[in-house]
């Protein structure tokens, strides 16, 4: 369908805004960007979001946190007008130097990180000898697919995750096995960033490939990831779990215990693909509540009311538009660091990745440690 006002205004339903603000009141970048969500709603009421589109850098800087779509009282969806606006952008070729080669590794590579599929699994030779992965790719089956993802099998830090995760599954006697090679990238991120026809292309992919190895259970300890399997794959192929879920249902079942006492105060953050988008709040908790020593405190902004981390929506791929504030992981570890925490802890990739770098760019670095739950969760772990 060509893409103009009326066809526009028609598809997300622009008519319907009655311009109450709370879209752009709640958007977390919006006090540090030019992004103004209801200018955008009223824009494309009058006939005028498409006026001078490749203009408007500021629609980078979104991070599909959803918060806007989450308070719209109108029960519309803002966020899906960014994306189709960034859609427009990618049809025109108008987009960000770094946005097209994450696009084009996705496409060449099925990795917006740019690793070749061959090198899928390379992050496996560093562990254990007597741990023993079983992989579909090969013959083998489970009932699990643990689905990696493209930033734990890419990024040499994130690799700690999935290595601390397969530890605790081995542990707590899951049967899971992974895709090994055959993995590639779910498209969350692709689809955030515009590129609908390569997101249909993974996902239709992805399908094909679990549908022939018979996948009914998957988990992954990707937020983005578990969100589009959940939300924009298919309803009702397969189960879909967060990996901080499958560990839970473990520890309640008494297959997974801790014992290693951790005399820290720890603090956590919930990752808008997870909490606010999936209303997934306390398996990571009752998790972290699990572990011996640890002292829990809650930040003011917690739950639904979490700060996005400005990792989503394809960040990871560009900068933002503009320098008017600072950066949204910054203030989430002064937060951490301001409630006595030595240990803020999360639940997915790309949060570890922003928070991490925050806590480098703020100088707490002595002060203040970067961790996922799974990997707090090994640490603790019998073994």
């Amino acid at each position: 369908m060509e893409l103009n006002e009326l066809t526009l205004a028609r598809q997300y339903d622009l008519y319907g805004c009655y311009q109450c603000g709370k879209c752009t009141g709640g958007c977390p970048v919006s006090l540090k960007s030019r992004l103004n969500i209801r200018r955008l709603m009223i824009e494309g009421i009058l006939g005028r979001v498409l006026d001078r589109l490749t203009e408007r850098e500021e629609l980078w800087d979104c991070t599909t946190c959803k918060t806007c779509t989450l308070r719209c009282p109108r029960g519309l969806k803002p966020m899906d007008l960014v994306i189709g606006l960034r859609g427009a952008l990618v049809e025109e070729g108008h987009i960000p130097k770094t946005i097209i080669e994450a696009m084009e590794n996705a496409y060449k590579h099925r990795n917006p990180w740019g690793k070749p599929k061959a090198k899928r699994t390379e992050w496996l030779r560093e562990l254990p000898e007597d741990l023993r992965v079983k992989d579909f790719s090969r013959g083998d089956r489970a009932r699990y697919l643990y689905f990696v993802g493209c930033t734990a099998s890419s990024d040499p830090r994130i690799q700690e995750i999935a290595r601390s995760m397969l530890y605790l599954l081995t542990l707590g006697g899951v049967d899971f096995g992974i895709l090994g090679s055959e993995e590639q990238c779910c498209g969350s991120e692709i689809r955030r960033m515009g590129e609908v026809g390569l997101f249909e292309e993974l996902r239709d992919g992805n399908l094909e490939c679990f549908e022939g190895y018979g996948i009914e259970h998957l988990f992954t300890s990707c937020p983005h990831g578990f969100n589009v399997f959940k939300n924009e794959y298919p309803e009702g192929r397969f189960e879909v779990l967060h990996s901080t879920q499958i560990l839970l249902r473990a520890l309640e079942e008494g297959r997974l215990r801790f014992a290693r006492e951790i005399k820290k105060v720890v603090t956590y953050h919930d990752p808008c693909f997870l909490g606010k988008q999936n209303n997934l709040f306390d398996p990571p908790r009752i998790l972290l509540s699990s572990i011996p020593g640890l002292t829990f405190r809650e930040m003011d902004r917690s739950r639904e009311r979490s700060l996005c981390c400005e990792g989503g929506g394809g960040r990871m791929w560009v900068e933002s538009s503009s320098d008017m504030g600072r950066r949204l992981a910054e203030v989430r570890v002064e937060d951490a660091v301001a409630l006595g925490a030595e240990i803020l802890v999360t639940a997915c990739p790309l949060c570890v990745l922003t928070l991490e770098d925050a806590v480098k760019t703020s100088g707490y670095e002595d002060r203040l440690r970067v961790v996922d739950v799974v990997e707090l969760l090994a640490e603790a772990a019998v073994g």
